[in-house]
């Protein structure tokens, strides 16, 4: 990945700002938000932990599936338009030897598959982590409210953290 963050330009950081972090922001503080309410609305409270699906939600379930979606989602949504961009000659691809990078290198071609696996390695590498913090902070139940503003931050920080990487990605590819 260091050899396409060296090839940057003025134009592909413009870019990467408006999709990769506003628009980015703005989508995932909403989508989390209303996502977490329309689950958690009927409930008084939000524990930490329930039974997936029957317990109804949980803070630590609900984190660690946005850990896997949010990358899924994310990767399907900027790929497209990083390609769309790319063939309406709007935005120049990175050229980058593909086979040299680790991470290029064994990315998927499909964005189902790529989201997939952007996803999978968001989840284990962060979803640990995420459990000890919910946990060493005392979480605890959280009001239905104080639920949808930590998954509204929650997605805009993560989608910060993995949007720009997934961009860059999309952008190395022929098209």
């Amino acid at each position: 990945m260091r050899a396409a963050w060296a090839q940057i330009t003025a134009h592909h950081k413009r870019w990467l700002f408006i999709n990769a972090v506003v628009i980015a922001a703005l989508a995932n503080a909403a989508l989390n938000a209303l996502i977490a309410w329309g689950t958690a609305a009927p409930e008084d409270e939000v524990p930490l932990w329930a039974v997936p699906l029957v317990g109804g939600p949980s803070t630590t379930v609900d984190t660690v599936a946005t850990l896997f979606i949010l990358p899924f989602l994310t990767t399907l949504a900027i790929t497209t338009t990083a390609w769309h961009e790319m063939r309406e000659g709007k935005l120049a691809r990175l050229s980058v030897d593909r086979s040299a990078d680790p991470l290029l290198a064994r990315l998927p071609a499909r964005r189902a598959r790529r989201g997939a696996y952007f996803g999978l390695i968001t989840m284990l590498a962060l979803g640990p982590i995420a459990i000890v913090l919910l946990i060493a902070f005392d979480f605890g139940d959280v009001s239905v409210g104080d639920f949808v503003l930590y998954k509204a931050i929650f997605g805009v920080l993560l989608g910060a953290l993995v949007t720009p990487p997934i961009a860059i990605a999309a952008l190395t590819d022929e098209v």
